[in-house]
């Protein structure tokens, strides 16, 4: 085991300072507050080993520590909570113990040469630069396998304040993500936003507007306690099953206002926005080249060829 400075401090710096001083075929990604089966990198290997795809990982199997922990571990199983990732369900829903993902990945393992080709990881991706990555692998017509048998236990955040600071996050960089790739937007990532100025049309609109919304914010909240409902009927609820409906607006609000900010931070992305509603002619039109990916930190290890 070697242990490598990181002098940008940031994810994605650490991610291309260890790739630069990589020296095996292939390359793992591992992420901290998660639990790995022994045979991850083995499965990874030889499915890339089998061909027909160059980015091979696994699903995530939310699984809590601490009441809030747990709470958001529930949310994550229900439909509001998975939203239309299928990283968090492959685990069960996988047809032959694999599936294809599009943008919505978790980790990985890879060819360490591919992944040098492509760039490595966007240092300007603070947040989401898996996402970024996988929209480049896409344009490609590269395939996004996600093995059953890879699946890991991933430990959600234990507090209502961290995991609104992570879903704000989330959601300006998701937001950043289909500016680049447009591609990466599903439909799901424009109703959430929208949910956000639903909220704020409630409270201060025209009078007919402002009516509307209340309906719109009711119907969500009967939405939320539904999945409360749903939640509560896992084995492992508990009392945690209270706490869903309260952690998934968190995690909804959070991603929708992150979303807004990136919108006024990067740009709005109509192409993908076009594309998600499928206007597939009009998203041609407004796409544009993304321009070449931003990996200082790739330079700053030893030689990878040597």
């Amino acid at each position: 085991m070697r242990v490598l400075e990181n002098p940008r401090r940031s994810t994605p710096s650490g991610l291309n300072v260890a790739l630069a001083h990589a020296r095996g075929r292939w390359v793992a990604r591992m992420d901290a507050h998660t639990a790995y089966p022994d045979d991850y990198v083995a499965l990874g290997v030889q499915r890339l080993a089998r061909g027909d795809t160059s980015w091979v990982s696994g699903p995530a199997i939310p699984t809590g520590d601490g009441s809030v922990s747990r709470a958001v571990a529930l949310a994550l199983r229900t439909a509001l909570g998975r939203g239309g990732s299928r990283k968090w369900t492959a685990a069960r829903g996988a047809s032959n113990g694999e599936l294809e993902l599009d943008a919505g990945v978790f980790a990985g393992v890879w060819p360490r040469d591919l992944l040098l080709a492509y760039g490595g990881w966007d240092e300007e991706w603070s947040r989401n630069q898996d996402s970024e990555m996988a929209g480049r692998f896409l344009a490609r017509g590269e395939k996004l396998i996600c093995l059953a048998g890879m699946a890991s236990e991933y430990t959600p955040r234990d507090s209502l304040l961290s995991l609104w600071r992570q879903y704000l996050e989330y959601g300006e960089y998701r937001e950043k993500t289909a500016v680049r790739h447009p591609q990466t937007m599903r439909r799901s990532h424009l109703l959430i936003p929208g949910l956000v100025l639903t909220v704020g049309a409630a409270v201060a609109s025209p009078s007919p507007v402002r009516r509307a919304a209340r309906v719109g914010v009711a119907l969500y909240s009967g939405a939320l306690a539904g999945a409360g409902v749903v939640a509560a009927r896992e084995e492992d609820a508990g009392t945690n099953a209270a706490l869903v409906p309260l952690v998934l607006a968190v995690m909804h609000l959070g991603f929708g206002v992150g979303f807004l900010r990136g919108v006024t931070r990067h740009g709005a992305p109509l192409a993908a926005a076009a594309g998600a509603l499928g206007l597939t002619r009009l998203a041609s039109t407004l796409s544009a080249d993304p321009p070449p990916v931003f990996a200082p930190s790739l330079a700053a290890g030893e030689d990878p060829a040597q």
